[in-house]
Parts: structure tokens; C-alpha cells; sequence
């Protein structure tokens, strides 16, 4: 190889299944310039496991430009189809895997892992060009011909496990509602009892009653709110006063609290230990907040008297439950919920419920 025209990148060499791999330390303004995505280029065959979501891209390039400071990305995982040559820093055995990795500037470059990554960056750098003198990680598998590309993309993907969105929510400390909803649960003593942090399921036997991820779906729902938005103090106030109010006006939650109910039979036996419920009453208090703000809280007071139990098929059958006594949560049911918790307290029903309502009679949904 001439090196005197390659690419030359600092890295480690590692050794997998017998055969180097490198990981090399690539400014951002080269990362457009060598991982090109030309269909044209790329062999048919590779084609449709690479098909990039373009939806996901502004996503992306607004979690860089809004976190110059924090942003993090993981490395990006690619096929080298041309020469490659490593020149340790030194020959002593603790450092000889450390050293400059040369590639021809006619080799050829398939993004196994991190096609939206690249993508992203090429539009960051449109916007903040000094973005360019920072780096990324790139892992460097050598494929003649990309023969191994499919495999090692398959490899790649084949054990990844995805976060629970209660985990995300978790660990999310820039999205404001995320940050509430944490704040809420902390702050209500059966909420910090007896919510699960980590699943988005609850099993038969858990100690829980509730995810952290229904709580923050509820929350999206009674403020009409996405991932991302502000949030103002109106809007703070009231998601911490309606599950203040919401938990005290839960029977069989607050016999849970004085031990009296356990969680396994508060699932078996009542709606209320379900997310169709939680997501419902987001529906319902939404409603509250808009068309009762002075005294929302004496409507809510009202759930007290209402029969949560799934032995009450005349309310919950076909809206909490289905004829099998399985509990469904869908945008339907979850509609279906809030409609007849309405009409349990009093409230209205607007046109497009009682489109949903009269469907419901008609068996249709």
C-alpha cells in the first residue's frame, strides 16, 4: 500500500474469532466522506437490510444540535473492502496493538451498524460545522468483496436487546415530563411504593402495582403533550395534584397501602391494577383539566364510589376485558374505559365518544 495515499486513522487492533478488527478514532467531517450511501454503489444484495428511515434523521440531528455540550453516540460498525495495514506504535507487548491504521483511499465502506448515526452527523455538520473536528468511534471488520457483511450484520443485531421505555424514562434527564413524572412518583409515598421503575409489564406475582412508563403515557394524556415538549407550571401543578388525588380516591389502592390487598389479587380481581385503567384515567382528567379547572378534583373525588371489580362485566366487559376475562389496553379500550368512567361520574361523553360508544353496542369494536 502507498501510504502516502490512504487514509490513517490512531487505533487499537483486537482479535475476534481468530481475525483483527480495529477501532479507530474518525473526526465527524470525514464521516460523510468515506461511509457514502449511494444505492448505486452498494451491491443489490446488501440493499434492503440498509434502508435507511429517513423519519428518524431530523430526530437524530436535533438530539446533536440541541446537546452540543452532552450529546453521546456509540460507535459505528463497518466492512472495509480494499487494503488495509496497521502500524503499532511500538513492539513492546504492551503497546503493540496500538498504532496507526492505514486504508486505501480506493477501499470500499459498508456501515453494518450506524447508517442513522452517519446520516445525522452529515446534517449536524450542515447546521454547526465546528462539529467536524470532534469523533466517533468506528469498529473496522476487514471483508473482501463484503462477502461477511450480511453475517456480521446479522451477528450485530441478532442479541441486541433493547431498553424497557420505563428504563428510558429512568435515565431521561433532559425530556421535561420525564423528569415530573420521576419527580411525582418520588413525591406520592404509594407511587414510590409501588411502582416498577424498570418493566413496562407487570407479572402475575409482582410486588408492584404500576410502571413508570403508564405513569408517563398518563401524563402525555392529560396534558396533551409529546415527548419533548415544555412544559409549563399550570401544566406541573396540575399532573402532580391529579395523582395526589387519583391514589387517595383508589380504594383498593389505598388497601394495598394499609396491607389489607396484595398486589397479585389487586390484578386478579379489580381493573385499577391495569394500564388500560391508568392510561383511561389520562383521558379522562385531560378532559378535567380543560373543562373543569376549579373543581376537577371533586369529580375525580367521585372514582370512590365506582365498582373497579372484574366480576362488574356490565361496566368493564368489552372495554377493560374481553369476553375471556383477558384484560386489553389499546387505543380502543383505553377509550372504551374512560368513556364509561365518565358517564360514571357524571361527565359528558363528546361526539367522536359516543361515535365509539355507539360502535361498542353495535359489537363492532
Amino acid at each position: 500500500m502507498d501510504t502516502s495515499f490512504s487514509y490513517s486513522f490512531p487505533a487499537i487492533r483486537g482479535l475476534q474469532a481468530g481475525k483483527p478488527y480495529y477501532v479507530a478514532m474518525c473526526p465527524l467531517r470525514i464521516i460523510p466522506k468515506i461511509f457514502l450511501f449511494d444505492e448505486e454503489e452498494v451491491p443489490p444484495e446488501f440493499r434492503s437490510q440498509r434502508i435507511i428511515n429517513k423519519a428518524r434523521i431530523p430526530e437524530l440531528t436535533s438530539y446533536i444540535i440541541e446537546n452540543l455540550n452532552d450529546y453521546v453516540f456509540s460507535s459505528i460498525t463497518a466492512s472495509v473492502d480494499g487494503e488495509i495495514q496497521f502500524l503499532p506504535f511500538s513492539s513492546n507487548s504492551t503497546s503493540k496493538d496500538l498504532g496507526q491504521l492505514k486504508i486505501s483511499l480506493d477501499a470500499r465502506f459498508l456501515i453494518n451498524d450506524g447508517q442513522h448515526r452517519r446520516a445525522a452527523i452529515e446534517e449536524a455538520l450542515k447546521i454547526e460545522p465546528k462539529l467536524g473536528n470532534e469523533t466517533i468511534s468506528v469498529v473496522f471488520f476487514q471483508d473482501d468483496d463484503l462477502k461477511k457483511s450480511q453475517q456480521i450484520f446479522s451477528d450485530l443485531n441478532r442479541h441486541a436487546v433493547n431498553t424497557t421505555s420505563s428504563i428510558g424514562i429512568l435515565y431521561d434527564h433532559r425530556d421535561a415530563l420525564s423528569l415530573i413524572t420521576k419527580d411525582i412518583v418520588v413525591t406520592i409515598p404509594l407511587l414510590n411504593r409501588y411502582t416498577d421503575k424498570e418493566r413496562v409489564s407487570l407479572s402475575k406475582n409482582s410486588t408492584k402495582i404500576i410502571a413508570l412508563n403508564h405513569i408517563y403515557n398518563t401524563n402525555l394524556r392529560l396534558i396533551k403533550k409529546t415527548k419533548g415538549d415544555k412544559i409549563n407550571e399550570q401544566e406541573r401543578d396540575f399532573l402532580f395534584n391529579f395523582w395526589s388525588t387519583l391514589c387517595s380516591s383508589i380504594t383498593e389502592w389505598n388497601l394495598i397501602m394499609q396491607k389489607q390487598l396484595t398486589p397479585r389479587d389487586l390484578r386478579t380481581d379489580f381493573i385499577v391494577g391495569h394500564a388500560v385503567f391508568i392510561e383511561a384515567m389520562g383521558l379522562v382528567g385531560s378532559y378535567l383539566f380543560e373543562n373543569h379547572p376549579k373543581d376537577w378534583q371533586e369529580h375525580l373525588s367521585n372514582l370512590r364510589n365506582i365498582d373497579w371489580s372484574r366480576a362488574n362485566t356490565k361496566d368493564w366487559l368489552g372495554r377493560a376485558f374481553n369476553l375471556n376475562g383477558r384484560i386489553q389496553k389499546n387505543n380502543t379500550t383505553i377509550q372504551l374505559t374512560a368513556n364509561r368512567i365518565k358517564q360514571l361520574i357524571s361527565l359528558p361523553l363528546n361526539e367522536t365518544e359516543l361515535v365509539l360508544e355507539r360502535k361498542y353496542f353495535e359489537g363492532v369494536v
